[in-house]
């Protein structure tokens, strides 16, 4: 188990250096991964695809098939779409509100392309998942799913609701340096990781978290929707292996809700007036 986690987590802190490492050499101050933050300083894209690869490249050693090709195909799917709203933004809606009702007027923009595109691809991650047998003890040994067709049916779209709607509220927390970064290791740290499946896709997370972590805080880089979106659907696997179908459907609740709030409220400005909730946000990071 030891070996399995360090493994994934070189593999990840590998592949994001070496991609960030190109990116760098080849775009440097180009404007297409230059964005203006909250504070009015330019920052790098660079280090979401660079999360992304990371990510990627840590996947690839998860030992369970099913979970290795469930967290390639959601982590691949949710950085490429949001890679393309990153670099090849287009029309001006923002939210979900808003691409959604550009939708509603025949407007196919990048944002409607990923939240479209981001659920399936989670939902078809989730059928890889779910597929004949489901895991269960702390060994993860697996049995026949015996239950009737459209409830097995309906778990599978609950469980692509979890990845899909984790990738989502990791792209709404990516609004001040280091928040998305911290909001996953916390995730991680409070997940129930009794059953192994957990261990090596956690440690690509951390591998890749870890890596990203300096330049993050410093506000010289950050996620985008590319990185942001890629590591939520990768935390979002890894909940939906670890939790019951009972605790799948508060998940995605929760998810859900906190999405809709999202619409209304400012994540920013419930942290920053909540004691608690403010250190953590500010721990480590510089006035940017």
């Amino acid at each position: 188990m030891i070996r399995s986690i360090v493994s994934t987590a070189v593999a990840g802190l590998a592949g994001f250096t070496a991609t960030k490492a190109v990116l760098r050499s080849r775009l440097r101050t180009h404007e297409s991964v230059v964005r203006t933050n909250h504070a009015g300083h330019d920052v790098s894209l660079a280090e979401g695809p660079a999360v992304t690869a990371g990510l990627l490249a840590g996947s690839l050693l998860i030992e369970d098939p099913r979970q290795r090709t469930a967290t390639l195909l959601a982590t691949a799917a949710a950085g490429g779409l949001g890679a393309v709203d990153d670099f090849c933004e287009s029309g001006s809606s923002k939210g979900l509100r808003g691409h959604l009702s550009a939708l509603a007027r025949g407007e196919i923009t990048t944002g409607t392309l990923k939240i479209t595109g981001i659920p399936l691809a989670s939902i078809a991650a989730a059928a890889i998942l779910r597929s004949r047998t489901r895991p269960t003890g702390i060994f993860g040994i697996s049995h026949k799913d015996d239950r009737p067709w459209y409830a097995a049916a309906a778990d599978v779209i609950v469980t692509g609701g979890v990845i899909a709607g984790s990738a989502n509220l990791f792209n709404l927390l990516d609004l001040r340096p280091g928040r998305a970064l911290k909001v996953g290791a916390l995730t991680l740290a409070f997940t129930d990781h009794e059953r192994r499946v957990s261990w090596a896709p956690s440690g690509a997370v951390a591998g890749v978290t870890a890596a990203a972590w300096p330049d993050d805080l410093a506000g010289d880089a950050m996620l985008g929707d590319t990185g942001a979106n890629a590591l939520g659907a990768a935390i979002g696997v890894i909940l939906a292996e670890t939790a019951t179908p009972a605790q799948r459907r508060l998940i995605l609740a929760a998810l859900a809700g906190l999405t809709l709030a999202s619409e209304k409220v400012s994540f920013t400005s419930v942290i920053e007036s909540t004691p608690g909730l403010r250190e953590i946000d500010s721990f480590g990071r510089e006035d940017v």
